[in-house]
């Protein structure tokens, strides 16, 4: 049997919540697919998170890894194409620290691509009813810094499988006038992620650039 390691965050920047890790935890509480599915909930934090989910990795020896987090301006489900060697941080994490210009893992290469299917993960969430598209960037904060800690041990771990997730808010926490997502429909879209990826030994040949 497979087994997935998936991944949330705690709340941030004084939110009550963060839509991410309820998701995880609620799948993980609910889950009954085809494979052994291990949850965590990850600080938001640069000098941890990424250490956090490298000892899951070594712990539990996944075969795919989703790490998961929140997108607070998007409206839809986006899984992330492209991790980036860079820590440039717009607000301090939870314990204090504002990283600007520096690389989340020095020498390593500039950037990874997810080894999820990001493509048909996007499209399958998409026909369950639920806003999904493909994502260019994961910004410059710990999302981002988790993404590119595990896509760089994807890299360098045969078989290991490796990308992001971001979600926006949950309708039922968004702060006013957020775009937002039902719970539920979050838990559902994580769900269909895991399972595509598990369907799915190569992306679909669609496009899903941007023109800008």
């Amino acid at each position: 049997m497979s087994t997935v390691l998936l991944t949330g965050f705690e709340p941030f920047a004084g939110d009550q919540t963060n839509p991410s890790g309820d998701a995880v935890v609620r799948l993980g509480a609910a889950w009954n697919g085809p494979a052994r599915l291990v949850t965590a909930v990850l600080p938001v934090d640069f000098a941890r998170a990424g250490a956090e989910l490298i000892e899951l990795v070594a712990t539990h020896r996944p075969d795919v890894v989703i790490a998961t987090g929140l997108a607070g301006g998007r409206d839809a489900i986006t899984p992330e194409r492209i991790a980036v060697n860079l820590r440039d941080a717009r607000i301090p994490d939870n314990a204090g620290h504002q990283p600007v210009d520096t690389a989340s893992i020095p020498g390593a290469p500039l950037a990874y691509a997810s080894s999820l299917p990001v493509k048909a993960i996007a499209t399958e969430i998409a026909a369950s009813g639920i806003p999904a598209s493909v994502s260019l960037s994961a910004g410059s904060f710990v999302c981002n810094d988790v993404f590119f800690t595990v896509a760089h041990v994807s890299a360098n771990t045969p078989g290991l499988r490796a990308g992001f997730i971001h979600v926006p808010w949950d309708a039922e926490n968004a702060p006013p006038g957020a775009a937002s997502l039902p719970q539920a429909d979050i838990t559902r879209a994580l769900e269909i992620a895991v399972i595509t990826t598990l369907t799915y030994t190569s992306d679909l040949d669609v496009p899903a650039g941007h023109l800008a």
